[in-house]
């Protein structure tokens, strides 16, 4: 696997114009990134289906042996990242400090980053997306043992 993530991102009205930002950024700085929408302003969208599908990109990524992470953006972040964690095997954490961002990813392994555009300036979640997505998990075993617990609960009683 390679050690550049494949990057998904979806949002709400809220963050379209955030999420444009990001697309352009990181490719800017070499991603392969894949918008999934909306695709145009929409005051009265429905985020869900767009965060999914980010959500379903980066598990059908990791099934397939490539390293994908996922940017869901809302004016809170709450909604989008309670979207993505419906998909088997998302880990999506809402950040909004340069700590909640980089402990998503080292402690728990977290896949998908949420953040809300109302929340932050558009330098402030440049720099907390940018922590998360540079951020190894540290594969310590009690994180990994405390991850595959909550992979076991989604297993047999999700």
């Amino acid at each position: 696997m390679s050690d550049t993530p494949i990057l998904h991102i979806a949002t709400d009205h809220a963050g379209l114009d955030l999420s444009h930002h990001f697309i352009e950024h990181f490719r800017g700085l070499g991603y392969e990134v894949h918008d999934h929408g909306p695709s145009s302003y929409d005051p009265v969208d429905d985020y869900p289906a767009f965060c999914i599908a980010a959500a379903e990109a980066v598990a059908q990524d990791a099934r397939e042996g490539r390293f994908a992470l996922g940017i869901v953006i809302g004016g809170s972040g709450n909604g989008e990242q309670i979207a993505a964690n419906k998909v088997v095997g998302i880990r999506a954490a809402l950040v909004w400090s340069h700590d909640t961002a980089v402990l998503a990813r080292q402690h728990n392994d977290a896949n998908v980053v949420a953040v809300g555009a109302r929340q932050h300036s558009v330098d402030e979640a440049t720099a907390l997306v940018e922590a998360f997505v540079r951020e190894p998990f540290s594969g310590d075993e009690r994180h990994v043992r405390r991850i595959g617990q909550i992979a076991e609960y989604e297993r047999t009683r999700g």
